[in-house]
């Protein structure tokens, strides 16, 4: 089915009450085994997601004051390191200076399995956290390939017009096309589906051939 008619079905059809959430889910044809395979980036949505994004920025002095004034929901060093170490975890994003990074390492067994932990390839060890938060707070979202090759990425909620839903879908797909490892043969996108929170999986038209 073409994309704008799989989102018109699901828009057409709700699963929930609530403003459900839309995604695409991606097989991608690689050797999940080989990191030099391994796809990861991050894309900013023409329209956003429609999602409040909760970020915390690990930084100190001028860097510190430059996220608070962006918006950040918690901006701090040790004594956020200590509160993330204990186990919370209520956040979307957590942001990193460089100088920074050298203690928030230490989160690796609480950040890393969740998939929070800051990143330069994602835009998350920044200097300029206010930037770094500006664009998280805008709609940047990050896809990441799991270990059985698949992606699956939110692109807005259902209550958006079609068209947008549309331009944040290919922007995705774009990006995620962008990242096709150089040792890939054959179709790099193998599947496409989309859904939404609670409904079924429709599979779209943009595979590669």
């Amino acid at each position: 089915m073409a994309l704008d008619k799989a989102i018109e079905f699901l828009k057409a059809n709700p699963a929930a009450k609530f403003d459900e959430s839309l995604e695409l889910a991606m097989n991608l044809g690689v050797d999940a085994s080989k990191t030099e395979q391994t796809v990861r980036g991050t894309v900013g949505l023409p329209h956003g997601t429609g999602k409040m994004v909760r970020i915390i920025v690990f930084a100190t002095g001028s860097a510190a004051e430059a996220a608070k004034q962006a918006g950040a929901e918690q901006v701090g060093f040790e004594d956020l390191i200590e509160k993330v170490k204990a186990g919370w975890t209520e956040f979307d994003v957590a942001i990193a200076t460089t100088e920074a990074m050298k203690e928030v390492r230490k989160l690796g067994k609480v950040l890393g399995p969740r998939g929070l932990m800051p990143n330069p390839k994602t835009g998350t060890v920044a200097d300029d956290t206010a930037a770094a938060v500006q664009q998280s707070k805008a709609g940047k979202v990050e896809f990441r390939m799991d270990k059985n090759g698949n992606v699956g990425v939110a692109f807005g909620k259902r209550s958006f017009d079609v068209n947008k839903l549309v331009e944040n879908a290919e922007s995705i797909i774009a990006a995620i096309r962008a990242e096709k490892p150089l040792g890939v043969k054959g179709a790099f996108i193998r599947k496409c589906c989309v859904t939404t929170t609670m409904g079924v999986g429709i599979r779209v038209n943009v595979t590669d051939e």
